[in-house]
């Protein structure tokens, strides 16, 4: 068995397919009305000094944040030869907002799979991350999320998504707690029947 181990690529020229996850339709000049409102009832006055323009920018930032890019492109490339390699991807940090309290958690994001006559365009790893990472969340749903669209890109099981997460609802409030980080794994197929290919994979995402 052979083993490659990449990054992420830099640049994300293209971007996850349009039925991946539905654009949200936001009301920009509405969501900054609420937040000027949510200013006032903290106590704050939205014309002075330092908040004038607050209320658009955080209204912008929601309307990024929850519109991925849409272009559809190729994923898979013909490799006929390849077969019984193992495939990881590491190094993918996103951010997501806990749905529980709408505080963000950073992702970090590994994902291995094993060829079969085609691979995935490892740009694409870091596309299905960000665009599910895009929206209010949890966790444990988001792992399980990037695991089933892989194996539909894929067409098998032999997928396998770690995500190791420090989420600010446990840093800031509750607990306060600043290093837990909480880590969630989805395995399927040859990941889940054999001891040896699972070993690998988290033997060399230990450190990512």
């Amino acid at each position: 068995m052979t083993t490659s181990v990449t990054g992420p690529e830099a640049a994300l020229s293209t971007a996850l397919p349009a039925h991946a996850r539905p654009a949200p339709a936001i009301d920009t000049d509405r969501v900054a009305d609420l937040i000027a409102q949510l200013l006032v009832e903290l106590g704050e006055d939205p014309s002075r000094d330092g908040l004038i323009g607050t209320p658009g920018r955080v209204a912008s930032w929601w309307q990024a944040f929850l519109s991925p890019d849409r272009a559809a492109v190729d994923t898979c490339f013909t490799e006929s030869q390849l077969s019984g390699q193992l495939v990881i991807v590491g190094g993918m940090n996103v951010w997501s907002l806990c749905e529980h309290h709408m505080l963000p958690m950073s992702l970090q994001v590994a994902a291995g799979y094993v060829p079969n006559g085609e691979v995935l365009g490892l740009s694409k790893f870091g596309r299905i991350a960000r665009c599910f990472g895009g929206r209010l969340q949890v966790q444990e749903r988001f792992t399980l999320q990037v695991f089933d669209y892989l194996t539909e890109l894929i067409g098998r099981e032999d997928v396998v998504v770690r995500v190791r997460g420090t989420h600010l609802c446990m840093s800031m409030r509750g607990v306060r707690m600043d290093a837990a980080v909480t880590t969630t794994l989805q395995a399927g197929g040859r990941f889940e029947s054999d001891p040896v290919l699972s070993q690998q994979f988290l033997t060399l995402t230990a450190a990512q």
